[in-house]
């Protein structure tokens, strides 16, 4: 069939890998330090992956390609989330399972210092949608600043979540669409905000609540804010 495809300008490439990381669907691959299309069929054609290349590398075409396959999509990134098959994308994003999780109501371990993160990536832009630790999953999604202002963070918040950050001030995008689809294709069981109290983190709990209003689920969410010196304030 003909249909709308990107291509990629090796030439023009840079190898940073931020289409890679921008590609839900794990369509695009980094091969000898340069963006490849990995296989049609893992294309949807939308070309999220267009306003993430810093050199215009990527362009539109039409031309003879497979359908593109969702299910294969599922397939493949489920297989490089448990190492099943090389990773072929940006380092950076990287979907990992660390450690396993444990329910957030268990008793506090011996060594609360220790890191409580249990996937990879951690930040919302580069999080694969379908990743397998979403199943089940008790989603916790912070503010960046949040980790720095509370020292006991991981044994208080991650502990036993699945974590997300972000900053809203930062990122040139809305949270809302992302977190939509990863409640909507997932079986997440609660979500947890945990924000600053500075203005410009409102932006957090706004995607989210947006997110969770469009997703049509009913599900238990709850909102943390921090003062600067880590306090709970409400």
């Amino acid at each position: 069939m003909v249909r709308k495809m990107i291509q990629i300008d090796e030439n023009t490439c840079n190898g940073c890998g931020a289409c890679a990381a921008a590609c839900h669907e794990g369509a695009i691959g980094m091969v000898n330090g340069k963006a490849r299309l990995l296989r049609d069929d893992y294309c949807d054609g939308l070309g999220n992956c267009l306003p993430a290349c810093p050199t215009g590398a990527i362009t539109f075409t039409e031309r003879e390609a497979a359908a593109y396959d969702a299910e294969a999509v599922k397939d493949h990134l489920t297989a490089e989330a448990a190492g099943r098959v090389p990773f072929s994308g940006c380092p950076g994003s990287r979907s990992q399972v660390l450690r396993e999780v444990k329910s957030p109501a268990a008793a506090p371990t011996a060594a609360q210092a220790s890191s409580q993160l249990r996937q990879w990536p951690v930040q919302i832009q580069l999080v694969p949608v379908n990743a397998p630790y979403f199943d089940g999953a008790n989603l916790l999604i912070a503010a960046d600043c949040a980790a720095y202002a509370s020292g006991d963070f991981h044994s208080r918040f991650m502990r036993g979540r699945v974590t997300l950050i972000g900053c809203p001030k930062l990122d040139p995008v809305d949270y809302t669409d992302k977190l939509l689809e990863i409640i909507q294709t997932n079986d997440i069981k609660s979500v947890t905000v945990v924000r600053m109290e500075v203005p410009c983190c409102g932006g957090i709990e706004q995607a989210v609540k947006a997110a969770l209003q469009r997703s049509g689920k009913f599900l238990p969410w709850q909102v943390v804010t921090l003062g600067r010196d880590g306090a709970i304030l409400d």
